[in-house]
Parts: structure tokens; C-alpha cells; sequence
């Protein structure tokens, strides 16, 4: 999407603390303008992905049986999936950031960056407690026990989220300058799905094709969280450094690319 901007200067250095209220007001406003002011509101963040959590859940309960390859197949199934859904609800929800607050920045202390960071930050904090409460529902039916390693899990999951602000900076950039990314990062989301390791393992593969299946960094991130969750006695693939420098590399990137961009935002 090419766009032209006639956005004035930024003012000059700010503190960490001036940046991380910018973030906080950013929060508030985009759960009230997504959510509204009234009912639920911040409910809403945290509900929508346990919706479609339970709703996974219960679809495979009645499909399959209770074990798959001798694990049990809801903590299987939500640690997949809800990796999967914090991964997809950073792209889509980057996609649109600028395009939908562009009039933000008519004001000369906010950012794109700062967008960007409110709604990663948003998607991050309603997926993590979505998760969390997934599993206590899990737990409190037995289903799942404690997790046997919780900084393995803890480490898988924010390498997770560390790699999807990455790709989504990476794409959210390159759609202000190309509209057709816009329409084509759907089908790409849902291309993730068989190589993203939700709803597979790296141990169920042959050998020849695992290494494969590991050059993709995402499964690495999916692993650790299953490391964590099942501990020893299932087998997983994973190194934690790769899907870090991946990480790393693609957030830089999206940086770079959103950088060169922001000069040609338009201001509506």
C-alpha cells in the first residue's frame, strides 16, 4: 500500500517511562475501541481465544480417542493449538495495526512502533491467560498434570511470541507498501498450520524428514512448550538458540523494513 505521508516531526528523546505509558494508553484505547467501554470490554481479549480453544478441545474430544501416539489428547491439543492461535493473532492483529490508527499519528509523541508494541502486547497478555486458564481447566479435570519443567514451558512460550512479532512486523511492513500481502498473509497463516508442529510432533516423523520439519523455527518454539508441559518421558526436538537467532533476525528485519516504511505512512 503505498502511502505518503505529511506526518510532522517526533519530538525529541524520551525516557523508557514516557514510551511505556505511550504503550499503556495505546492498550487501554484499543480494548475499548475493539471491545467497548461497556459488558465484558477487557473480558472480551482474553475470552475470544478460549472460545475458540474449547471449541478445538471438544471437536477432537469426540473425534479422536483419548490418547494420540500415547500422549493424552487435550494437553496435546491445547498446547498446539493455542501456540498456534498466539502465532496467527500477532500476524493478523499487526496486519491491520497501522491501517486502523493511522489518525493516532497526527500526534507527535506516538510512533508506529508504539502501535505495533500496544497491540503485540494485547494479543501476548489475552493468549497467555487464555492458556492459562486452559490448562487450569485441564488440570482441574485431570486431564493434565503440573508442568514437569514450568521455565522450559515459560522459555518455549516466550521464544513463541518473541518469533511471531518478528513475522508479523516483517509482513505488516511489507503490506503498507504492497495491498496484496494484506490478501495474501490469510492464506499463509493457514499454510503454518501443518508445519507450524501444532498439531504433530517432531518425534512422529521419519527421521529423513525431521530435519526437515526442524529447518521451520516454529516447531522448535512448539516443542519446548510440550517439553515443559510433559517433561522427559516424551521424546522432543528442539533447540532453543535457533528459534532465538530466528527470532532476533526477523524482529531486526521488521524493524529495518518498518523504518524505511514509516516515512511514507499517510496521516488521514
Amino acid at each position: 500500500m503505498n502511502l505518503h505521508s505529511h506526518i510532522g516531526p517526533k519530538i525529541g528523546p524520551r525516557t523508557i517511562g514516557d514510551h511505556l505509558r505511550i504503550v499503556g494508553a495505546l492498550m487501554i484505547r484499543e480494548v475499548a475501541t475493539r471491545f467497548g467501554r461497556e459488558g465484558l470490554g477487557f473480558a472480551w481479549l482474553v475470552g475470544e481465544p478460549l472460545i475458540f480453544a474449547f471449541g478445538v478441545l471438544l471437536m477432537w474430544t469426540l473425534l479422536k480417542p483419548a490418547y494420540e501416539h500415547g500422549l493424552r489428547l487435550a494437553p496435546f491439543i491445547m498446547t498446539g493449538y493455542m501456540s498456534l492461535l498466539l502465532l496467527r493473532h500477532m500476524i493478523s492483529h499487526g496486519l491491520s495495526a497501522i491501517i486502523a490508527n493511522t489518525g493516532l499519528l497526527y500526534h507527535r509523541h506516538i510512533t508506529p512502533l508504539h502501535i505495533y508494541i500496544s497491540r503485540f502486547a494485547l494479543e501476548f497478555a489475552g493468549t497467555t491467560v487464555a492458556f492459562v486458564v486452559t490448562y487450569g481447566f485441564l488440570l482441574a479435570t485431570r486431564s493434565v498434570t503440573l508442568p514437569h519443567e514450568p521455565l522450559l514451558l515459560y522459555g518455549g512460550w516466550l521464544l513463541l511470541a518473541w518469533l511471531s512479532t518478528g513475522i508479523a512486523l516483517v509482513l505488516a511492513a511489507i503490506a503498507l507498501e504492497h495491498e496484496v500481502v494484506e490478501r495474501v498473509v490469510p492464506v499463509f497463516t493457514y499454510l503454518l498450520i501443518p508445519i507450524s508442529g501444532a498439531f504433530t510432533m517432531a518425534a512422529w516423523l521419519p527421521a529423513k524428514y525431521r530435519d526437515l520439519f526442524l529447518l521451520v523455527p516454529i516447531p522448535h518454539g512448539i516443542e519446548m512448550i510440550r517439553a515443559g508441559v510433559f517433561g522427559e518421558f516424551v521424546p522432543t526436538y528442539y533447540d532453543a538458540s535457533y528459534i532465538a537467532a530466528w527470532a532476533l533476525g526477523l524482529n531486526f528485519l521488521g524493524l529495518v523494513l518498518l523504518a524505511r516504511t514509516q516515512r511514507n505512512i499517510e496521516v488521514e
